[in-house]
């Protein structure tokens, strides 16, 4: 009876399991599923010599496998409202940009842009508003009560005439950083020879994700004196040599400012029915085409000022960086080839030597070798009494050659 009880209550709870499996329905919410897309652009378009830079997109939906979707083949120009006309070209998908426009700034300008879909978006007419000289991009190593120990970097600036109150600031920054190790060797897949580039030292830089404002409405003076611009973790890839950040302050008008403080809001919070919805962000590009349609992106007009500094280790205290290199994310020959859980490790691979088959060409030289992949040679193993090369260390791709992760090409600003 017991045994019995048993099987029919396991027949009893498989059986509601597979009704219950039986009234699920797949359910995707409007957000996830609908298929608008609107178009998004992104830039300031730079009053002075320098050039402008404009990115258009499209949304794309939140289940779509891809998250770019750069708008394409269209005719996008600035235009002033005394009828002068500055085409922008594209140089890659979606992004298009001019040489120095050196504008008027007694007169206001627009965007209108012309997709190959047969849209038309134009914004309002905005005045030019050029940013004043940042004083100073500086750092220290003091850390975050919340994020912990590491490098802050701020950026202090003023407007001695007081008109300027708004500003938003962006930064590239770019640091230097060495493979696991340094390779004197290359393989042409047949024969091993001594290599002539350099994959061990690269640079690598990224940009800033977040939306950084700042502004002097309620203050007596337009002085902005050290706003957070980002922060370095202690053990970060950044701080291992050299690291170097532009910053770039913009001003903006109070319109601007608000658009940006709502889209932040919209970013940065966890999406609860209390949060800034989507509806609120207004800006000032609208399509002409079909005047309902929401268009993402404010148009400011404007020069753009930036600053540049450079830390090196020796500026910090003695941290330690967990690199690439140093956090398991290399494979190794130990167990499963590949594994990219495995560390970096330098292997020894013996050219005949003792040996019934020839190492360097079933490892290394992935011509004649049948391994499905192919090591990086590092250093030349000598025999020591003929003094003859007899093998050599090598490791995976992703371990020595620092390039997949990086450029060998020092920057033309790296001091």
């Amino acid at each position: 009876m017991k045994y019995g009880y048993r099987i029919l209550a396991f027949f009893s709870l498989t059986a509601l399991a597979v009704v219950m499996h039986s009234c699920r329905k797949p359910f995707e919410p409007p957000a996830v599923s609908a298929p608008n897309s609107y178009l998004v652009i992104e830039g300031t378009v730079n009053s002075g010599s320098d050039s402008t830079f404009i990115k258009l997109s499209r949304t794309v939906k939140l289940s779509a496998k891809t998250t770019v979707n750069p708008e394409r083949n269209a005719a996008v120009a600035v235009e002033g409202d005394q009828n002068a006309s500055y085409p922008l070209t594209e140089i890659r998908p979606g992004i298009y940009a001019s040489a120095g426009l050196n504008l008027d700034h007694s007169h206001k300008y627009r965007l209108n842009i012309q997709t190959s879909g047969g849209k038309q978006y134009v914004s309002d007419y905005v005045t030019v508003i050029d940013s004043p000289p940042i004083d100073s991009v500086h750092f220290d190593s003091k850390g975050d009560q919340v994020m912990g120990p590491g490098m802050n970097v701020y950026v202090s600036s003023h407007d001695p005439t007081g008109k300027v109150q708004y500003f938003r600031w962006d930064y590239v920054e770019t640091w230097e950083f060495t493979s696991f190790a340094q390779s004197f060797y290359y393989s042409n897949g047949d024969t091993v020879l001594p290599r002539t580039n350099d994959i061990y030292h690269c640079y690598r830089s990224d940009t800033s994700s977040s939306i950084l404002l700042g502004n002097t409405a309620r203050l007596t003076q337009s002085v902005i004196i050290n706003q957070p611009v980002n922060f370095v973790d202690y053990q970060s890839e950044k701080v291992s040599y050299e690291y170097s950040i532009l910053v770039r302050q913009y001003a903006l008008s109070p319109d601007a400012y608000n658009f940006y403080s709502v889209l932040r809001k919209i970013t940065e919070q966890l999406g609860s029915i209390f949060d800034a919805q989507p509806s609120e962000l207004q800006g000032n590009i609208h399509c002409v085409t079909n005047p309902q349609e929401p268009v993402v992106g404010f148009f400011c007009v404007g020069n753009v000022v930036a600053q540049r500094i450079f830390v090196t280790k020796d500026q910090l205290p003695f941290w330690r960086a967990v690199t690439f290199y140093t956090q398991d994310n290399c494979g190794s020959l130990m167990g499963d080839p590949g594994d990219p859980n495995a560390p970096c490790c330098l292997y020894t691979f013996y050219d005949h030597v003792g040996y019934k088959h020839n190492q360097v060409n079933e490892y290394i030289n992935y011509n004649i070798g049948h391994d499905p992949y192919y090591l990086i040679p590092i250093n030349a193993i000598v025999d020591p009494t003929t003094r003859a090369i007899v093998g050599y260390t090598a490791d995976e791709p992703e371990c020595v050659d620092c390039t997949l992760r990086g450029s060998n090409v020092r920057p033309a600003f790296w001091r």
